[in-house]
């Protein structure tokens, strides 16, 4: 397995589902997926949690 880094070539906003998707072999769309359902479920909350991911991830050089 990979590290844990931000993509910087899958991404859409920061590059944080494109690294999750390539840390656990997923695919990126997947995991764009569940973000955007679990932040209409769960009233925001995972919207901060991208947001902390972003800024906590290294990027991938």
């Amino acid at each position: 397995m990979s590290s844990l880094v931000k993509s910087s070539t899958d991404k859409k906003l920061f590059g944080v589902c494109g690294g999750l998707a390539k840390r656990f072999n997923m695919d990126s769309t997947m995991i764009r997926i569940i973000f955007v359902l679990a932040a209409v479920v769960g009233f925001g909350s995972p919207i901060i949690l991208y947001l902390v991911l972003a800024l906590i991830m290294p990027n991938d050089y």
